[in-house]
């Protein structure tokens, strides 16, 4: 029942964020104090199971480690935190119509000429990001990130380093004082 409340959080909070490139959530344990996290490793058994090729996992992982280094964090073998990541991607179909064009055909406001249909395609990637208790083994925050993928290797590189910054913005969570 958490994971479903966690989840519909998280929907909601992704469906608020700004019209920018790239789409990014957040969601996190608020009784966690991340001040006191300063190590992390990557959690091998997770990316593992990330369904994307070995060179995007080394391109996340890079972004990944360059963020929390420039956080201050120290990888280790016997860390605070452990990184898992998760991907998912969706094909999305775009058809725009245009009534203004060349020929002959029905127009909502004349007869005359008519207009053309363009279809395209992109593909969505969404990447997550956990950091995991590495005492407890309990996920503490959680950061998902949405944009389009290029198949142009420069630029697929330029939009996870994006995507991973982004997300990475986000933490440590700002502590509210109550």
């Amino acid at each position: 029942m958490k994971t479903i409340k966690a989840i519909m959080l998280l929907a909601g909070v992704f469906f608020l964020t700004s019209c920018s490139s790239v789409k990014v959530a957040t969601d996190y344990d608020k009784k966690i104090d991340f001040t006191t996290y300063d190590s992390f490793a990557f959690y091998k058994p997770g990316i593992d199971a990330a369904e994307i090729s070995d060179l995007d996992k080394k391109r996340i992982l890079r972004a990944i480690e360059r963020e929390l280094v420039a956080k201050g964090m120290v990888k280790k073998t016997s860390p605070d935190l452990l990184v898992s990541i998760f991907t998912e991607t969706t094909e999305n179909v775009n058809i725009y119509q245009n009534n203004f064009g060349y020929g002959w055909g029905w127009n909502p406001y004349f007869w005359g000429p008519g207009g053309y249909n363009t279809v395209s395609t992109n593909v969505e990637g969404t990447l997550y990001i956990d950091l995991i208790d590495a005492e407890k083994n309990e996920l503490v925050w959680q950061g998902l990130g949405t944009g389009i993928l290029s198949l142009d290797m420069d630029k697929k590189e330029e939009k996870i380093n994006e995507i991973v910054n982004k997300i990475m913005e986000k933490y440590p969570p700002e502590r509210n004082q109550d």
